[in-house]
């Protein structure tokens, strides 16, 4: 597929597309897989250029900012490059978890230094009884996300 083709396929009205064949839906299909894995693949290939072209540079300017993470710009030429090097923090759960007792336990509020969540597996609530389900139920939100269809030739499904 090329990219006039990709052009008149988003141009035209979902409605006209819908009443394709399922055959022609299944190719549509996957050629814009295929074609976004080939692009994510690009893109993967690129950034590892610019990783290797532009690290070094990047990091001395960090330094020179008495920094270690965060936003760094240089030029190159014409172009100018805004190089990010993101902050990833992560905290130890059983650490944190025995300083919000120790906090607790000498009468402050836990909450006021770290933030707390709760979380519920759902494979464990819906294997509950239903009267402990239904303490549960009042704190309970079911949502749905974008719904996904894979398609098959019916060739492929049979052998």
């Amino acid at each position: 597929m090329n990219l006039q083709q990709i052009n008149e396929i988003i141009c035209t009205p979902v409605s006209t597309l819908a009443e394709l064949s399922s055959d022609s839906l299944f190719r549509l299909k996957n050629d814009a897989a295929d074609q976004l894995a080939m692009a994510k693949a690009l893109c993967e290939q690129v950034d590892r250029v610019l990783e290797q072209r532009y690290n070094t540079q990047a990091q001395q300017q960090r330094l020179s900012a008495g920094k270690d993470t965060g936003v760094v710009h240089f030029d190159d030429g014409e172009v100018h490059i805004s190089a990010d090097l993101p902050k990833r923090v992560t905290w130890d759960q059983k650490k944190l978890d025995e300083i919000a007792k120790r906090i607790a336990a000498s009468g402050e509020d836990p909450g006021q230094y770290i933030d707390i969540s709760y979380k519920v597996s759902e494979r464990k609530y819906e294997a509950w009884p239903d009267n402990l389900k239904s303490s549960f139920s009042g704190a309970r939100t079911l949502k749905t996300g974008k719904p996904s269809f894979r398609l098959s030739l019916l060739e492929e499904t049979q052998s």
